[in-house]
C-alpha cells in the first residue's frame, strides 16, 4: 500500500459572484432572473455533500442596488449556508449601493449614509480572509484608496496561521475582452506593492463573468464566473456577447502548500457514469493507495466578530 500525496485540506472555501439579483419586477435582458438562477448554483451545492468553511460572495450581489433586493438575497442565502454551518462573506461588487448594502446585510441604521468604503477582516481558525471594497460610486470601473492601501498593509504586517485570502471584485487581472478595459481596476501597481511579500496566498474576485486564472506581484488570482449569466469568449475578437449559459461558482480548497481552486458548472449535462463514495474507497483500496491520516479540522464554523468596518 501506498499513501495519497496530499491530506485533506486544512479550509474549504465557496466563491460565489455576479449574482444580480434584482427587486420584484423588470428582469435583468428582460427575463433574466437572477435569484432563480442562483436558487440553482445552491442546489448543486446542497446536492454535493461539500461542507465549506466560509461562503464568499465577490461583489455584484445585486444588479440596481435596491435595497428589496438585497433581502431576496438574504432569505435566499442566509438559511442555505446555516444549514451548511457556514458564514457568509460579503464584498462590494460596482453594482452594489453601500447604504443599502450595509442596511440590509449588515443590519445597520437606515439613517447611516456613510459612503465609507466597507472593507472586512474576518479569521476561520487560523485562515485570514480579508474583504477588500473596490467600488466606485456611480462608476463601474474600480479604484482602491490611498487610506484603504495603509489599513490593508497594517492588517497583513502580522502572518496568519494559514495565511492570507484576499477577496475583491475587481480582479487585478488582464481581461481578455477589450471592452473591459473601461471596467478595470485602476492603478494596480499600488496595491502590488502593498501584497508583495506578505502572507496573502491568493487573490479572489469576480466581475468579468468568466472564470480566469492569472497571478499578480507573484501571488495566484482567481476569478469565478457569474451565477447569473456568463460572457461568450467564442464571440468574434474585439465583441462582446453576453449568454444565459456557462454560469459556475467555484471551490477553493486550502492546503498547508498550496491552494487549489476549481470551476463548478451549475448545469450539466447527463453523467456518463457515478461512483460513490464507498466504490471510490474501494477502487483505491484494490489500487493499493490509502489516504493520509487527516489533520483535524477544527469545528469553529460561526461568524467571526466584525473587525473593520470602515
Amino acid at each position: 500500500m501506498r499513501t495519497a500525496e496530499y491530506a485533506a485540506p486544512e479550509r474549504v472555501l465557496l466563491h460565489i459572484s455576479d449574482t444580480h439579483l434584482r427587486a420584484p419586477g423588470p428582469q435583468l435582458f428582460g427575463s433574466l432572473d437572477g435569484a432563480a438562477q442562483l436558487q440553482k448554483a445552491l442546489d448543486a451545492i446542497t446536492a454535493s455533500g461539500v461542507e465549506p468553511d466560509a461562503v464568499v460572495f465577490t461583489g455584484d450581489l445585486v444588479d440596481l442596488g435596491e435595497a428589496d433586493a438585497y433581502r431576496v438575497l438574504r432569505e435566499l442565502v442566509e438559511p442555505w449556508a446555516e444549514r451548511l454551518g457556514a458564514p457568509v462573506l460579503w464584498v462590494m461588487g460596482n453594482h452594489d449601493d453601500r447604504h443599502a448594502f450595509r442596511e440590509v446585510l449588515f443590519d445597520t441604521d437606515a439613517a447611516d449614509n456613510s459612503s465609507a468604503t466597507i472593507d472586512r477582516v474576518d479569521e476561520l481558525d487560523g485562515l485570514r480572509v480579508i474583504t477588500l471594497d473596490t467600488s466606485v460610486p456611480g462608476e463601474h470601473y474600480g479604484e482602491i484608496s490611498d487610506e484603504q492601501l495603509e489599513w490593508l498593509a497594517a492588517e497583513l504586517a502580522t502572518p496568519a496561521p494559514l495565511g492570507t485570502i484576499l477577496a475583491m471584485h475587481h480582479p487585478p487581472v488582464p481581461a481578455v475582452l477589450p471592452l473591459a478595459a473601461s471596467v478595470e481596476l485602476r492603478d494596480q501597481r499600488r496595491l502590488a506593492a502593498v501584497l508583495r511579500g506578505t502572507d496573502v496566498r491568493s487573490i479572489i474576485a469576480g466581475h468579468l463573468h468568466y472564470s480566469t486564472f492569472a497571478t499578480f506581484a507573484g501571488i495566484p488570482v482567481s476569478v469565478a464566473s457569474s451565477t447569473c449569466y456568463a460572457q461568450d469568449l467564442t464571440v468574434p475578437t474585439g465583441g462582446t456577447r453576453p449568454q444565459d449559459g456557462s454560469q459556475a461558482f467555484n471551490l477553493v480548497h486550502v492546503y498547508d502548500d498550496t491552494v487549489v481552486h476549481s470551476v463548478v458548472p451549475v448545469d450539466v449535462p447527463e453523467p456518463l457514469e457515478y461512483i460513490d463514495a464507498a466504490e471510490a474507497e474501494r477502487r483505491l483500496s484494490e489500487a493499493g493507495v490509502r489516504a493520509r491520516a487527516t489533520t483535524a479540522r477544527r469545528s469553529v464554523r460561526s461568524n467571526a466578530p466584525l473587525k473593520t468596518l470602515r
